[in-house]
This record gives structure tokens, C-alpha cells and sequence, in this order.
């Protein structure tokens, strides 16, 4: 664990701060990029590895939020019920625009645009989850509760 964070680090830690939850951000030695990767380094199952993925709306352009448990598919074409558009994978500089942040290090708060939030029924089952905070090396532990406290996200089924 380091003791300084990164600018991107830093700033979601920031973020988390302002919700008063002791949610610290802690900076892993080997990559937590992908699930795979953040649930091999952590030490957790690769469900618990709750991953923001940022989609775009095909009609209205606008970004979506998803986070999702890191076993599980996104179902873009069921998103389409819940939003009332089909939404697409937007490429990596849009992500960046829209977020502030790389892929491989999306955290679920702290983004240049606010965004509709939605998230995987799949995590409640969990006591602890794991979220990336702005790098690849970065993460913090949560509840599933404190990550719908902090996102305001919606509970939907993304599989």
C-alpha cells in the first residue's frame, strides 16, 4: 500500500471523502485492470470486483454508468429496457471525456460528467466488494450499500 496516491487516486479519495464512510483508497503492487487481474491481486472472487463500464446512448449520446459484478456480461440490448434506447461501448477517448479517468481504472464516482448510474443486482450478494479508484493500481472496499449510497445508482439485472 502506498502512502501517497496519484492524481487520479487522490482524486477519487477526495470524492469519497465528502460521504463520510471511511472508504480509503489503497494502491496495489500488481495490476487491478481487469476483474481477473483485481481479484488475483486483491485476494477476493471476481464477483465481488464491482467494474464501471461506461456505455453511451445511441439516440440521445448521452453516457451511462454501469457497474456491474466483475463475473458477470452486460446485456446491452436488455439496457435498452431500462433506458428506452439501445446503448453502444463507446471508444476510449469518450470514456476519458466523459469521466476523467482511463479504462482500467473507472471508479463508480468522482466523474467530469454526471451520469445515470445503474447497478448489478448480482453484487448485493456480497458483504464486500472492491472498486476501482482511478488506476489500474487503485482500489477501495466497500458494502454493496455504501456503493448505492455513493452512486445513487439504480438496481437493475445487467445479465
Amino acid at each position: 500500500m502506498s502512502e501517497t496516491l496519484g492524481k487520479s487516486a487522490a482524486k477519487v479519495q477526495e470524492e469519497l471523502n465528502k460521504y463520510g464512510l471511511e472508504l480509503t483508497v489503497i494502491t496495489m503492487k500488481d495490476s487491478t485492470r481487469t476483474s481477473v487481474e483485481a481479484a488475483n491481486t486483491i485476494g477476493c472472487q471476481v464477483g465481488q470486483i464491482a467494474k464501471s463500464m461506461i456505455f453511451r446512448g445511441k439516440t440521445s449520446g448521452r453516457p451511462i454508468l454501469i457497474v456491474a459484478s466483475g463475473s458477470n456480461r452486460i446485456n446491452e440490448k436488455k439496457m435498452k429496457e431500462y433506458l428506452g434506447e439501445p446503448v453502444s461501448r463507446p471508444d476510449a477517448s469518450y470514456v476519458q471525456e466523459t469521466t476523467g479517468f482511463a479504462i482500467g481504472g473507472i471508479p463508480p464516482i468522482g466523474h467530469a460528467t454526471k451520469m445515470k448510474c445503474f447497478i448489478d443486482a448480482d453484487l448485493l450478494q456480497y458483504n464486500e466488494l472492491w472498486a476501482a479508484a482511478g488506476t489500474p493500481f487503485d482500489v477501495f472496499r466497500l458494502t454493496p450499500d455504501q456503493l448505492v449510497t455513493i452512486t445513487q445508482g439504480q438496481i437493475i439485472d445487467v445479465k
